[in-house]
């Protein structure tokens, strides 16, 4: 881990830059396999499982029976992990239902606005040595809050972990299903899978240009997404093996996952980098970890203001305070995903279990994106009502402001109702 001490200012738009993907030729390689499935259905599905994944799809559905039987291949402790996930991470999302609250905005004139579930959702699950049934709870418990009537999933991984959170999630359909071709299917339609309005899920660099080259055909998606990255602020009252392990349990998901230390303290930093070696040596995906680590960095600033500003200037998808205060410190905070504050909330108990959503925004996407949420899953509504004594009073503001625009019909269509016809 390279360590950087006391960079000026001017240094920092280079040290908070993520690395650049050439997104032009991935896209040049996704676009005909999007077309592919667009025009060939079902057909072209297969044909691309084949190419890619060699494997010969029978039927695209996972049978009942198979997501059935899931929980039967899966031991107690697991299961109870799974629900007690399930519990908590539904508690939470369902705290983020707000009531409809009627506003009179003056007298006879009332506005509100009501949360509507969009009706079909699809979640894509990708395959890989990490089967990430986690993230099937994220997607399809808010889903379910948000009262979407379809939720589709797709996935080429068969693990039961993966089936059985699924069903426990409340996932309507369910598809095996891989790669860009898995993106397409939900984003235009097959003979057997239904076409949705909204996409979520992560992936490699070929769903990720999927996704973004849907949404340039009117289908939502989540969020723009990058490498999974977690950046810590440490002082003097963290210890060192803690950060350690934090750093590690997100360089262990790739080497292209980012990971960014910014501390106050230079013996702090020399402690975490000696356990940082003790810690890789026998973790079992060292070698992922170990790649991510050597393309990390270190950053000792000056004080606590500079490192907020730095952390800000990140907007890092995960960020861990383990500093004295760390709650009055986290409200300084404006670019994050999700903060974790103290010594003993690691990042990986919101990844599983605490009960906030893991999905969240990367690549520096948290100056404008939120993380996953309940109001992801909805479309907000808005509702209006007025009275004919309301119309009295809000009518010739409205008439007044429509002759100054030039737009007669809109002066009209409240003159016709105050006036009786005359304008």
């Amino acid at each position: 881990m390279k360590t950087i001490t006391f960079p000026p200012r001017s240094e920092w738009p280079g040290l908070v830059a993520r690395p650049v993907q050439d997104a032009g030729d991935i896209e040049r390689k996704v676009a005909p396999i999007l077309e592919q499935v667009k025009t060939q259905g079902d057909a072209g599905v297969r044909e691309l499982a084949l190419r890619f994944d060699k494997v010969e799809l029978q039927s695209l559905a996972f049978p009942e029976e198979e997501l059935a039987g899931a929980e039967h291949k899966l031991d107690d402790s697991l299961k109870s992990a799974i629900r007690q996930a399930y519990d908590n991470i539904f508690r939470f999302h369902k705290g983020q239902l707000q009531p409809a609250e009627k506003i009179e905005t003056m007298p006879g004139v009332t506005c509100w606005r009501r949360s509507v579930g969009i009706e079909k959702v699809g979640i894509y699950i990708p395959g890989g040595t990490a089967p990430l049934f986690s993230t099937v709870l994220m997607l399809g418990i808010p889903a379910k809050i948000a009262g979407c009537k379809e939720v589709v999933l797709c996935t080429p991984s068969d693990h039961p972990a993966i089936l059985y959170a699924a069903r426990l999630a409340g996932v309507t359909k369910a598809f095996r299903i891989g790669g860009a071709q898995a993106i397409a299917a939900l984003a235009y339609g097959t003979e057997s899978v239904p076409k949705v309005y909204k996409i979520f899920g992560p992936g490699n660099q070929y769903v990720t240009a999927a996704k973004m080259l849907v949404n340039k055909d009117g289908i939502a998606i989540d969020m723009p997404a990058g490498p999974s990255e977690v950046a810590v602020y440490a002082d003097d009252t963290a210890v060192p093996e803690f950060v350690a392990a934090d750093l590690l349990s997100q360089a262990e998901h790739g080497p292209d996952s980012q990971v960014l230390l910014v501390s106050t303290s230079q013996e702090l930093i020399t402690a975490v980098d000696q356990c940082l070696d003790i810690q890789l040596a026998d973790l079992p995906r060292k070698e992922l970890a170990t790649q991510s680590i050597g393309n990390s960095q270190a950053i000792l600033v000056q004080s606590e203001e500079e490192a907020v500003d730095l952390l800000n200037a990140y907007a890092a998808e995960h960020l861990i305070l383990s500093v004295a205060d760390a709650e009055a410190v986290s409200e300084k905070i404006i670019n994050a995903g999700s903060i974790f504050l103290g010594n003993f909330t690691p990042e990986s108990c919101g990844d599983y279990a605490s009960g906030t959503n893991h999905t969240l925004p990367t690549n520096g996407y948290a100056r404008q994106y939120s993380g996953v949420s309940v109001d992801s899953f909805v479309k907000k509504i808005t509702v209006q009502h007025i009275t004919e004594q309301g119309l009295q009073t809000l009518g010739p503001i409205v008439e007044t402001m429509a002759l100054a625009e030039s737009l007669h019909g809109h002066q009209r269509a409240v003159a016709v109702r105050n006036e009786k016809g005359k304008f």
